[in-house]
């Protein structure tokens, strides 16, 4: 039997959680095991339910998403946290990917979007609604115009292990990158193992953040 995926919906607004429950409800591999109003609510719904994945506004009173996701780090590791917007872009945004959500998409989003992201995030995927991304981007390379030199780590990247890395800053999945190099899923995975070590970072969300941040174009990696 297929293990269903658990989902925790949190939004302080119950007509806008009502709904999203209502569309995951729509199928058959999720399972709604918990809703919260604020960020703390949250984590003890992500701990005790053991959830799988959270889908958290980003924006509320008491407890907002930024401190329910730090909590739900904290407290579940292991669960993938997708933060909901009104916004294409906010600041927050950036200190969520900082403190490790999974992504997030507009509140906006159709709703087979909203399922197949939850979906994406289960599965270890960074995901964003559609067109959000490039705007991520743009932000990044806004603040930085003359980009710094490569930090040392990155020189120590061996270079397949740069042609992966390449291909993992754009967002490209594990199937993704497989097939564009000619290699295995098996064999890409390792690889993404090996280049968060040596970089020092938690997940995939953290490696695009980070190639961003040093304003690494495929000509400087």
């Amino acid at each position: 039997m297929t293990v269903r995926t658990r989902v925790v919906v949190v939004d302080d607004h119950d007509l806008v959680r009502a709904g999203l429950v209502a569309i995951l409800g729509t199928d058959p591999e999720l399972e709604v095991v918990g809703e919260a109003g604020d960020g703390m609510a949250a984590a003890r719904a992500a701990r005790d339910a053991q959830a799988h994945v959270v889908l958290m506004d980003l924006s509320m009173p008491r407890a907002d998403g930024i401190a329910g996701l730090r909590a739900i780090r904290s407290q579940s590791p292991s669960t993938a946290v997708v933060m909901l917007t009104t916004f294409n872009m906010d600041e927050s945004i950036e200190r969520a990917l900082r403190e490790g959500a999974a992504g997030y998409l507009l509140k906006t989003a159709p709703a087979q979007e909203l399922v197949a992201a939850v979906k994406a995030a289960h599965r270890g995927e960074r995901v964003f609604s559609s067109g959000v991304q490039d705007r991520l981007v743009d932000a990044f390379l806004d603040k930085a115009r003359t980009p710094p030199a490569p930090p040392r780590s990155l020189r120590e990247l061996t270079d397949r292990e740069v042609d992966v890395f390449r291909e993992l800053a754009r967002g490209q999945s594990n199937a993704e990158i497989a097939e564009r190099l000619h290699l295995s899923e098996a064999t890409v995975k390792k690889y993404v193992t090996r280049i968060l070590a040596k970089l020092g970072l938690r997940d995939r969300v953290q490696a695009v953040v980070f190639a961003f941040q040093h304003g690494l174009t495929e000509e400087q990696v």
